[in-house]
């Protein structure tokens, strides 16, 4: 089993269920395309969560892709595994809370290792790029 791989796999697969999930949302909502301004409401919920999933989904797994064809491993594996959980945390985080506006734990712990997994990443790129 490739790590990396799984990794990417999981990514992908929420991005498109995260996608599906405005599409099905809509639907139910019978809203359409526009929206209206409520923090609370189901659909801008669901935009904002695929929102920041595509936000952030692709430059991971170009990420992971690159350190898995330079044949990375130790404590980069670790950051992009931790990286993986807090991107699959973060959506949950959004459909779960009241509305956008509140403040939410998970929601907190998710994007915090998603900012200290991409700083890392960041530096690991630097660190092959000067050594």
């Amino acid at each position: 089993m490739n790590v990396y791989l799984v990794c990417c796999g999981i990514l992908v697969i929420v991005y498109f269920l995260l996608a599906n999930n405005v599409s099905a949302t809509r639907v139910r909502t019978k809203i359409g395309i526009g929206t209206d301004n409520d923090p609370a409401s189901p659909l801008n919920r669901a935009i904002r969560a695929h929102g920041n999933a595509s936000e952030y989904i692709p430059l991971f797994v170009a990420l992971f892709l690159y350190f898995l064809v330079t044949g990375a491993s130790g404590w980069i594996t670790w950051v992009v595994v931790v990286v993986t959980i807090c991107r699959v945390l973060h959506p949950i985080s959004i459909l779960i809370a009241p509305d956008l506006n509140g403040r939410h734990p998970l929601r907190f712990i998710s994007a915090l290792g998603t900012y200290l997994g991409g700083f890392a990443l960041g530096a690991a790129l630097l660190m092959r790029a000067f050594l």
